[in-house]
């Protein structure tokens, strides 16, 4: 992911309405700062997963099969709950299996079929990520009050309804 370090100025902006007379400066402002957030939340997630040794979609992976009564899923069920493709989430797991972090198993009652299972180490290496996870979300969601965060809920809800206006 790109991440955007310097936010466009007002100068700069203008520029660009000059250029394009129908942008809506404001729009592509707030627009900008909402990117720049978000990657910025992203990296710090990254930062906080990687002292654990964890990248985002590994431990997504971990997440998603915690969230299972028996901690099995198939491959393509995980790829479609993490948003992947199928080749990338067989990445995710190759790195998972060699780390021991999960396993490959047969389906006990189609043997065609393959599932991912969280082994003990996957669990115990969740079970000092999670607490850690919690707490620094917790801290950084603190900075905002409960009225705060219902309405950014619902306008990045809102967003994320409309995207079929970016195709």
């Amino acid at each position: 992911m790109l991440l955007l370090k310097e936010l466009p100025t007002s100068k700069s902006l203008e520029k660009f309405v000059k250029r394009y007379p129908d942008a809506d400066i404001t729009a592509i402002s707030d627009f900008v700062n909402l990117l720049r957030a978000s990657s910025d939340i992203s990296a710090a997630l990254d930062k906080l997963l990687a002292k654990h040794e964890l990248l985002q979609g590994r431990w997504w992976v971990l997440v998603l099969l915690m969230r299972n009564d028996n901690l099995t899923s198939t491959p393509t069920d995980l790829a479609e709950k993490a948003g992947v493709t199928k080749a990338t989430m067989t990445g995710f797991i190759d790195g998972l299996v060699r780390e021991g972090l999960v396993t490959r198993v047969t389906d006990d009652t189609d043997r065609r079929k393959l599932l991912i299972k969280l082994t003990d180490i996957g669990q115990k290496k969740l079970d000092v990520v999670m607490p850690d996870y919690y707490k620094k979300v917790s801290a950084l969601m603190s900075h905002l009050s409960a009225n705060q965060r219902e309405s950014l809920l619902v306008n990045v809800n809102i967003l994320a309804a409309s995207l079929d206006v970016m195709k």
